[in-house]
């Protein structure tokens, strides 16, 4: 498969604090990657630095083998095919739903109006939030904010979407409706890096899955590997803690 994304080397320092240590791995078309850890392993961390919301310390980031890291690649278009799904939401309040997912198609990839409405309403329909086009987020529950969050990400056409812990701000009745519309994105062959403390999503819907703890990559595997037969003690104590039937 084509490789999109590969990290090599990648540290992060917040002055003395080692967040991100030798970080090492690849993401190809089509991967549903789910990283898993308990809080303050570096997870969130390691999806800003590949989105370069975050500065990297050391290491590279290889996107279609150019390096994000030295100005081979165009920051704003890289993260126009690199995109971000925040656990906040990260919306617009003062714009509608049809207005929030138009705004980046329009400044960034300077669609027509026309065009952007067209793809905006098209992925709107996807998420199943077509009917709440004229709403404001303030008029929405936590899930339909994010459902139209992602709907907002897919319409920049992204090569890669990254979720930072998506369900994490939500309501337990709320988790599933935005989990169906990720699973439905990974049928659909969309490459996917999801951060996530959602282990039944990480065994079911993931191709592979990394186990980070301290900042490092502490195992990586199939699902299979990972949950029923992981190698590292830490893994397994990690897992322990979950019941993910």
């Amino acid at each position: 498969m084509e490789e999109i994304l590969k990290i090599e080397h990648l540290v992060k320092t917040f002055g003395t604090n080692e967040v991100l240590r030798d970080i090492d791995f690849s993401v190809s078309k089509g991967d549903v990657i789910s990283i898993i850890g308990a809080s303050g392993s570096g997870k969130s961390t390691l999806l800003r630095c590949i989105n370069m919301l975050e500065e990297s310390t050391g290491g590279k980031i290889l996107y279609h083998g150019k390096n994000i890291l030295t100005g081979e690649v165009d920051e704003d278009k890289y993260r126009t095919k690199v995109g971000m799904v925040f656990q906040s939401f990260n919306l617009f309040n003062n714009y509608t739903v049809l207005d929030n997912c138009m705004i980046g198609q329009t400044h960034v990839l300077h669609r027509s109006k026309t065009e952007a409405e067209t793809k905006a309403l098209e992925y709107l329909a996807k998420v199943g939030m077509a009917q709440y086009i004229k709403a404001k987020p303030r008029q929405l529950s936590g899930g339909q904010k994010q459902r139209v969050a992602i709907a907002r990400a897919l319409a920049m056409d992204p090569e890669v979407l990254l979720f930072d812990e998506p369900t994490s701000a939500l309501d337990p009745e709320m988790v599933g409706e935005v989990l169906d519309v990720m699973k439905v994105l990974a049928e659909s062959g969309m490459t996917m890096l999801v951060v996530t403390h959602e282990m039944a999503f990480a065994r079911d819907v993931s191709s592979r899955v990394i186990y980070m703890a301290d900042g490092r990559i502490e195992e990586e595997g199939t699902p299979e590997e990972i949950f029923s037969s992981p190698r590292s003690p830490r893994t397994k104590d990690f897992l322990s803690r979950f019941n993910a039937k």
